[in-house]
């Protein structure tokens, strides 16, 4: 199972392996380790919070010794931090899959945004960890929030240069539109409310509708 795997299941799905001897590899029990520990950080935030993510926490319900833990991890900020780019991995892969069999912009920027909302409603866990709780995580865990929200960006951007490429400053704008949806996710996840994003597809493309198609649409001719 590779880290990816790890980061769509919980700690208690990733079966422990066996014990005393056995004919498994060294890299395979590494992975599975490692796969068992960013299980378990996205259980233990996703379920009590940040704050009460330690060491302690983490090897308990991964089922790990602590020497097991600290031959992969430096401390508990480097264990979230690898299971943040995991995850985050996980989700542009889900999300670059569904807008790339949409043969226009609008397309995909739909299909785009319903995956990203059904990934999030699927894995509540997943969602209260990397959308809510990455907030009390520290300066690197907020740096690689806003790599995260740069890259959904540039998708936005690169859709919106074939809409309307003659649109001024296309990347505040997308910016703006996917700092709008992290912050609805947001508030929708911290209430409890996480199953019910998908219902907001519709709401959210129709409240980050880019204005005026003819001024700055194909045909448009630029301001001099």
């Amino acid at each position: 199972m590779s880290e990816a795997d790890a980061g769509a299941a919980g700690a208690r799905n990733v079966a422990k392996l066996p014990s005393g001897r056995h004919s498994l590899s060294r890299d395979f029990v590494a992975r599975h380790q490692i796969s068992r520990i960013i299980a378990a950080v996205i259980e233990v935030t996703g379920t009590a919070g940040y704050a009460h993510l330690t060491v302690d926490s983490i090897i308990a319900r991964a089922g790990v010794s602590r020497a097991t833990f600290y031959v992969h991890f430096k401390n508990k900020e480097d264990a979230f931090l690898r299971a943040y780019d995991v995850t985050i991995q996980r989700l542009m892969e889900h999300v670059t899959r569904a807008y790339q069999g949409e043969a226009d912009a609008p397309g995909r920027l739909r299909a785009g945004l319903a995956a990203f909302l059904e990934f999030l409603a699927a894995e509540p866990l997943t969602a209260r960890t990397f959308i809510v709780e990455c907030l009390a995580a520290g300066p690197a865990a907020a740096a690689r929030r806003d790599a995260a929200k740069q890259e959904f960006a540039q998708v936005v951007v690169d859709n919106m240069r074939e809409l309307f490429p003659h649109y001024p400053e296309p990347e505040l704008m997308a910016e703006t539109i996917v700092g709008g949806i992290y912050e609805v996710a947001y508030t929708r996840i911290r209430r409890g409310e996480t199953a019910e994003l998908p219902n907001l597809l519709t709401g959210l493309l129709a409240a980050f509708a880019v204005p005026d198609p003819d001024r700055w649409g194909p045909d448009a001719t630029p301001d001099e």
